[in-house]
């Protein structure tokens, strides 16, 4: 009895000694104390600085690791930067540039499996890349010529939310049913810091939490949203907030793709393991406009932009690279080519992308055709023949 005593107080002691870690790693979240600091591997100047709770998450990056993220966000940005261009061009209706935002990004996807899952916002293109997305198909819905862009279950990812906040409860959604299911793969929902005042978000942390579900939120805070300044949207902070669901949060520097992958490790093991969700509040800036059609020099200070200019997330991984002697030439001229010719790859698909025939706008609407569905597309059918001089068209 008293050798079963025993081990009763080791297993209660191991408990105690891992909440308490955890705890620290979070701040202290059980008090709702917004952490004052963000987690950071990576200062702004590249040099690697040393965390006992992050680095066992990034024990196993090597030299071909970090060559291989710094190739994946200057390749995301030049993604993003032909997208704008082609816009303004009139190739896309649209465009929402992520431009200071790739180490977020990167970071995060990095840190997933494949059978995860993942529901994002309209920003989240350097997601999308990592997923296996080509980059024309990441433009088809911003062009026009399609619904959707891709196969949700062939890259884990849905398609993106257009409705502030309503991913989050898409993903509490899936992985509560993963949970129900058995399954050890977590969802990922990613929203900026303006989708937290709506209140699909609150539905869902409410949800997430009482159901323990296996889902990590992961809110970038670009300091904008829109035209509103993050302070005057959560004078508390962001990461304060989800303790008041019952859900710890973690606060990140989000230019720090090193740091990025290792609270997203940490919070993906956890959700994994029954942990439950995890809040991640990442701290990075929007270099650009909300989207192409914002002017962000009517509401936002110049000098902001010059000291988010010097905590630039590529540049950081790039002095780093450089400190331990691994940006080559070779390196340098190997990222360069990548990035300029799938710029050119994504130019000319975009082009080339055929324009949808007009009756396929109520297809995928249903899941099993029925009469109301087959009426509307016998009326529209009749509608665009009205415009057709030949005098009808295939309903």
């Amino acid at each position: 009895m008293q050798h079963g005593c025993a081990v009763c107080r080791g297993i209660v002691r191991s408990q105690q000694l891992r909440q308490r870690r955890w705890e620290r790693i979070v701040h202290t979240v059980h008090t709702g104390e917004t952490p004052a600091v963000s987690l950071q591997l990576l200062s702004p100047d590249g040099m690697r600085m040393r965390s006992a709770e992050l680095d066992p998450w990034v024990a196993d990056i090597e030299a071909e690791d970090l060559a291989a993220l710094y190739r994946d966000m200057v390749v995301v940005r030049r993604i993003d930067a032909e997208a704008t261009a082609l816009q303004r061009q009139g190739e896309l209706g649209l465009w929402p540039p992520l431009l200071g935002q790739e180490a977020a990004q990167i970071g995060s996807a990095r840190a997933l499996r494949t059978d995860d899952f993942v529901f994002s916002s309209y920003r989240e293109n350097a997601v999308a890349y990592c997923r296996g997305v080509s980059p024309t198909d990441i433009l088809r819905v911003w062009r026009g010529t399609a619904q959707s862009g891709w196969d949700p279950y062939s890259h884990g990812m849905a398609t993106p939310s257009i409705i502030i906040g309503a991913q989050t409860l898409h993903a509490t959604g899936w992985a509560m049913g993963a949970r129900f299911d058995g399954a050890d793969s977590a969802a990922v929902a990613y929203f900026g810091d303006g989708a937290t005042s709506e209140g699909d978000v609150s539905e869902a942390l409410v949800f997430a939490a009482s159901f323990q579900a296996p889902v990590v939120f992961f809110c970038q805070n670009n300091q904008w949203a829109i035209s509103e300044p993050v302070g005057l949207q959560a004078p508390a902070g962001i990461a304060g907030r989800a303790p008041g669901f019952g859900i710890p949060s973690l606060r990140v520097d989000g230019n720090d793709v090193l740091a990025v992958l290792a609270v997203t490790r940490l919070a993906l093991h956890r959700a994994r393991t029954g942990g439950g969700p995890t809040f991640i509040e990442a701290v990075t800036y929007r270099m650009g406009p909300h989207t192409t059609a914002d002017d962000p020099t009517r509401y936002r200070p110049a000098n902001e932009l010059e000291e988010w200019a010097e905590k630039d997330p590529i540049l950081r991984l790039r002095r780093l690279l450089d400190s331990l002697g691994l940006f080559t030439p070779e390196l340098e001229a190997e990222t360069q080519t990548l990035a300029d010719s799938t710029a050119a790859e994504l130019r000319a698909g975009c082009i080339g992308l055929p324009d949808p025939e007009p009756l396929t706008v109520l297809a995928n609407v249903y899941a099993t055709p029925h009469a109301g569905l087959d009426r509307q597309r016998a009326e529209y059918a009749a509608y665009l023949a009205s415009f057709d001089p030949t005098g009808g068209t295939d309903a």
